[in-house]
């Protein structure tokens, strides 16, 4: 800080303002609010004033807000971005469904997102602590934390495929390419040849020919056609089993990659926040220059006009189907991460005062804007690729594994420098998935540490990481055997589904109604220095908690057991399925029959209201940040009982008081002395 440097020994004031903090000073002089306080002060502190520190030496900090809004946006911007949320938007209208979509992420999505952010940060703690608002309801963090674990072990399976694609497109002819190879079956015809004949019954008849001599003619009866693509990730890639109860054996280079993939996780969250921090400055950003390559490589290809126009072009007609509105809405609740915790625990290592509601506002938005802008990407090679085929997009659009491992990478490889693109494309996938995954195993490590607390637990908390890290590993094992692909899907379809819409409206339930939404809002008020605007408070009291009962009922009646390809899930699959599902929900009544049974009161309803009472520890965690209504002249941690309004304003008199007979006491006597007790 060189200016900084001469500025300060001779006191030079006006000209080093200017070029030392120059949008501060220009404010300063003509007096201007709310523009200059984002980009001069953005955690809330008044100009002028000294600012207080926000650092939590225990717990740690994000190295700045950047870390933050880039670690959000890159648990928020998944993998459903790019392989659902654009067969969604062209299966529901085009661009007819984007208006239920943002009309779902304004009014839904972006309170929600908001509310959760703020919950961790006022707080400082993980989904657990955070519940020392009403401990009755500890029971849905424990939720929280069973969601997380069912998606953290197989979003890595996800992760550990796209590194073996990965690893597979660094050759010189991708080995989907072609027909030729030893797991490809009679069935088997390339991208060279046009698919648009429908999958029933065609006969085609082929002549082998030894020198001029017509040997024999073999008829074969293709009852449905595959590609090099779906073979190579059927039969090549997983080896796929007939039935999910069939196991098979482990696929060792699947194996291989899973344990690259925590490695790699791991090394990444091995100093907490402030190790994984820096990694988001990659992880976070450089999808989006992958995106646009692919993007505008994309759009110079014959036929990705027409792919967009099939991704884009509304019918209006579906804006009234309430099938188009509840997969807006279930789209908004689950790309966002809802009630899995991380936004939470990502918010808890905030400073105080850092302004959330400027940060969910940003981190919604760019996670729409990256959905929408992934279907270009997708579409315009998915228009390219039926064009080749000369058939209709319909037939090579896709979502899921499906579009990720199968018929994006047919596409590339229609392209000149197939493994170029092959390349890029997975490197993608897997930064995605590492965004969302190290928000996953943090929000299960802060958990812990923070629920269990001592002294040794914090200053170790690599050891839990790792620890966690090897669990989630040997419980993705089973996920790489040969009927891997049937348990992934299965853990998809229901470990994170309806619970997470039970869990996300019982949280709004507890703090709005249960704590009180007018203490709430104080809290807010005390934490960002403005009261959070009426639109959510509306939306927090009222229009999510009724949204998000919609997309419950919507999922209940939508409901289909869940089938991949032909294959159709037996009963008893489905009701481990159930299970998992039920696992997360049903700690919430459990913990809170425990805690009524542990809580003080001789009637069945005042251990109900005492153990909804928010815990004593409840507030910010430092004790700097413990003023007004929690106030404490105590250690960091300890609490007293808030004093009223009219407390503080009696005390305040007394001390004039107080100070009135000090000095007549001072008049009279000649003496220096007075009483220094304070009043009681």
């Amino acid at each position: 800080h060189p200016v900084q440097y001469w500025c300060t020994p001779f006191n030079i004031v006006a000209p080093c303002s200017i070029l030392v903090h120059p949008v501060q000073y220009w404010c300063t002089l003509f007096n201007i609010g709310a523009p200059c306080s984002i980009l001069v002060r953005p955690n809330g502190a008044v100009p002028g004033e000294p600012v207080k520190t926000d650092k939590n030496s225990r717990r740690g900090n994000w190295g700045n807000q950047i870390e933050f809004i880039l670690t959000s946006v890159g648990y928020a911007v998944g993998l459903g971005n790019v392989w659902r949320f654009p067969y969604l938007c062209y299966r529901n209208g085009g661009g007819a469904f984007m208006f239920p979509y943002f009309i779902m992420l304004v009014f839904c999505g972006i309170p929600l997102f908001f509310l959760e952010l703020s919950f961790g940060q006022f707080a400082s703690q993980g989904c657990l602590g955070v519940w020392r608002i009403s401990p009755m309801f500890k029971g849905v963090g424990y939720g929280m934390m069973v969601v997380s674990t069912y998606i953290g072990i197989y979003y890595n399976v996800v992760i550990c495929i796209a590194f073996y694609y990965f690893f597979s497109s660094m050759t010189n002819l991708l080995p989907w390419t072609y027909c030729n190879n030893p797991w490809n079956t009679p069935t088997c015809n390339g991208v060279v040849t046009p698919r648009g004949i429908n999958n029933t019954l065609a006969n085609v008849t082929r002549s082998l020919v030894t020198g001029a001599a017509e040997v024999a003619v073999e008829v074969v009866n293709k009852t449905k056609r595959t590609s090099p693509s779906e073979e190579y990730w059927k039969h090549y890639v997983l080896q796929i089993s007939d039935d999910i109860g069939n196991f098979g054996e482990v696929r060792l280079p699947i194996l291989g990659c899973l344990a690259v993939s925590w490695v790699v996780v791991f090394l990444c969250l091995i100093r907490g926040v402030k190790s994984s921090g820096k990694v988001v400055y990659f992880t976070a950003t450089f999808p989006y220059v992958v995106l646009t390559i692919l993007f505008i490589r994309g759009i110079t290809l014959e036929g990705a006009v027409t792919g967009i126009k099939y991704y884009l072009t509304p019918q209006w007609h579906k804006i009234l189907d309430a099938k188009v509105w509840g997969d807006a809405a279930s789209q908004i609740f689950y790309s966002l991460g809802c009630a899995w915790g991380g936004l939470i625990t990502m918010a808890s290592y905030n400073k105080f005062h850092n302004n959330c509601y400027r940060d969910s506002i940003i981190i919604s938005i760019t996670n729409c804007a990256t959905s929408v802008y992934a279907g270009f990407v997708i579409f315009s090679i998915l228009g390219f690729m039926a064009h080749h085929l000369n058939v209709d997009v319909s037939e090579v659009a896709d979502h899921g594994p499906g579009l990720a491992f199968v018929a994006y990478p047919e596409a590339l490889t229609l392209l000149p420098i197939s493994p170029l693109w092959s390349l890029l494309f997975f490197f993608m996938l897997i930064l995605l998935g590492l965004g969302t995954q190290f928000c996953l195993l943090e929000t299960l490590v802060t958990a812990i540490v923070d629920e269990i607390g001592t002294d040794w637990i914090v200053r170790n908390k690599t050891v839990v990481t790792g620890g966690v890290a090897i669990v989630g590993f040997l419980l993705g094992v089973p996920l790489t055997t040969q009927a891997g692909i049937y348990w992934l899907l299965l853990m998809d379809n229901y470990a994170a589904s309806f619970s997470l819409v039970i869990i996300s409206c019982i949280m709004c339930i507890c703090i709005m109604y249960v704590y009180g939404h007018k203490k709430y809002f104080k809290d807010v008020e005390m934490m960002l220095g403005f009261p959070p605007p009426i639109f959510f408070r509306v939306c927090w009291r009222f229009v999510s908690p009724i949204i998000i009962s919609f997309i419950l009922i919507f999922t209940v009646i939508q409901y289909k057991p869940i089938t991949y390809n032909d294959y159709v899930y037996p009963g008893w699959s489905l009701a481990i399925g159930f299970l998992m599902a039920m696992s997360s929900v049903i700690c919430i009544p459990i913990y809170a029959l425990y805690k009524i049974a542990k809580s003080e009161g001789t009637t069945f309803l005042e251990r109900l209201k005492n153990s909804c009472k928010p815990d004593m520890k409840w507030g910010p965690a430092l004790s700097e940040h413990r003023i007004g209504l929690y106030a404490t002249p105590g250690s960091e941690g300890e609490v007293e009982v808030r004093p009223l309004k009219e407390e503080l304003r009696e005390k305040e008199k007394e001390d004039e008081k107080r100070d009135e007979i000090s000095l007549t006491i001072q008049g009279s006597n000649g003496s220096t002395e007075h009483n220094t007790t304070p009043s009681a």
